[in-house]
């Protein structure tokens, strides 16, 4: 008996995520809908589809075959998917961007409003996530990441260096960092680059805070909690911080904007990554932290015609 799209996609999440809670989550619907739901079609296949243990749901010989069978039809469909987005003949329509928070508040949003003066007919909708989200699947069109390794399954542009440098309150004195608090980021963050750094150049039993994201980071410092590794993006847009040295070429990553090959032709795409690729390109020396050649370099990127 041939079973509906919403079963599939059911199954895959429960899979995907462990456990009925989270799946149903990732549904939009509540934990009880998901248990109705998952009980009903185990009855009409007339097997288990997931062993229960308490710590969480396993797929069953049926329950991986059916899974396998989800994410065939998934990528077929994002496949037709992208595919239709190809062919489109005029940039206009809906594209999806992903980037992290960072990025989206200190450097894209004034880009972005000049990309919508420049094509109105794009509308953007920008998710805006620290995770690496699936190209594949089209949960983003497009993405904007810092990474030293992007997957090589994607089609994109190399566009800048984003640079990082030590930093501390500007109205305190000159620290020694052996003997200053210290603000970082977590192990988990870039294989513990942070956490060793702050061995080689200060006392790691003077972390204060420890962050494992970068939103929130520059404004630790700017707190006075303790001095710390910030992007220079953001870090020296703040009056409230000063750099103590240059900037660390270890902590550097590259900026990228990624697509899926199948959509590096359509059209809005190729308007869109063209345009706020130009406008990131020219900020090169704010992204790495180097002056501008000339303080009104943002203002000339963002009104070009």
């Amino acid at each position: 008996m041939a079973r509906p799209w919403d079963d599939f996609r059911l199954v895959k999440a429960i899979a995907d995520h462990g456990g009925l809670t989270a799946a149903a989550t990732r549904l939009g619907i509540n934990h009880s809908t998901a248990f109705r739901r998952l009980t009903a079609i185990e009855a009409a296949l007339g097997t288990r589809l997931f062993e229960r243990a308490r710590t969480g749901y396993a797929a069953t010989q049926a329950g991986t075959a059916m899974v396998a069978a989800a994410r065939a039809m998934e990528e077929t469909a994002s496949q037709f998917a992208r595919e239709v987005a190809g062919r489109a003949s005029e940039p206009t329509g809906q594209l999806r961007v992903t980037a992290p928070s960072g990025l989206v508040t200190d450097l894209l949003m004034p880009i972005f409003a000049a990309f919508r003066a420049h094509r109105p007919g794009i509308h953007l909708d920008v998710v805006v996530s620290d995770d690496a989200l699936n190209l594949s699947r089209r949960d983003a069109d497009v993405a904007v990441r810092a990474s030293n390794d992007p997957s090589p399954n994607l089609f994109g542009r190399r566009l800048a260096t984003l640079g990082w440098a030590l930093y501390g309150r500007a109205d305190r004195a000159e620290a020694d960092p052996r003997r200053a608090d210290w603000v970082t980021l977590s192990e988990a963050v870039g294989d513990g680059r942070f956490l060793r750094f702050v061995a080689e150049h200060g006392d790691p039993e003077r972390i204060t805070l420890r962050l494992n994201t970068v939103t929130g980071l520059c404004e630790a410092v700017e707190a006075g909690i303790g001095i710390g590794l910030l992007p220079c993006l953001s870090a020296d847009a703040r009056p409230a911080l000063r750099r103590i040295g240059s900037a660390e070429p270890p902590f550097a990553d590259s900026l990228w904007m990624l697509t899926h090959p199948d959509l590096r032709h359509s059209v809005r795409v190729r308007a869109f990554m063209d345009f706020v690729g130009d406008a990131v390109v020219a900020l090169r020396p704010m992204l790495e932290g180097r002056p501008l050649p000339e303080r009104r370099a943002r203002e000339l990127v963002l009104s070009r015609p």
